[in-house]
């Protein structure tokens, strides 16, 4: 859980407790009106219908984790620590689902790679003294 999100049900618990409807620590945070867990699919087709509204077709509630796991392999984090997050049963399995991310990081890699090595080295000097004495 990110700091910020942490942050957020605190104060959310805050204002449940302040509004006399205080939430326990166990208490669900997506749930029916009754603190019951919701249907999976009621939370896919509500999500579906909010992206429909807001001009994005074609977008499943499951396409959040792929964002989730993308976003995390594009700014750096260890594939170890997002696989054990999506709860995959090998770090390998993630890598082999994310692989078309990977072949563009490798792709910044060497861009970054190319960057250290430095422009207008010697070659020329370096290739006239392969057949020259010492």
């Amino acid at each position: 859980m990110t700091p910020k999100l942490a942050s957020y049900l605190r104060d959310y618990q805050l204002e449940s407790q302040l509004s006399g409807k205080p939430i326990g620590l166990d208490a669900l945070v997506f749930c029916n009106q009754d603190g019951r867990p919701l249907d999976a699919s009621m939370l896919s087709h509500g999500f579906h219908d909010i992206a429909r509204r807001v001009g994005l077709e074609n977008v499943r509630f499951h396409d959040l984790r792929h964002t989730f796991a993308s976003l995390a392999l594009l700014r750096g984090a260890k594939p170890k620590v997002i696989s054990e997050a999506l709860g995959h049963s090998s770090v390998a399995f993630t890598m082999d689902t994310y692989s078309h991310i990977i072949s563009g990081m490798q792709e910044d890699m060497m861009a970054l790679l190319d960057e250290v090595i430095p422009s207008g080295t010697r070659r020329q000097s370096q290739a006239s003294n392969i057949g020259s004495p010492s």
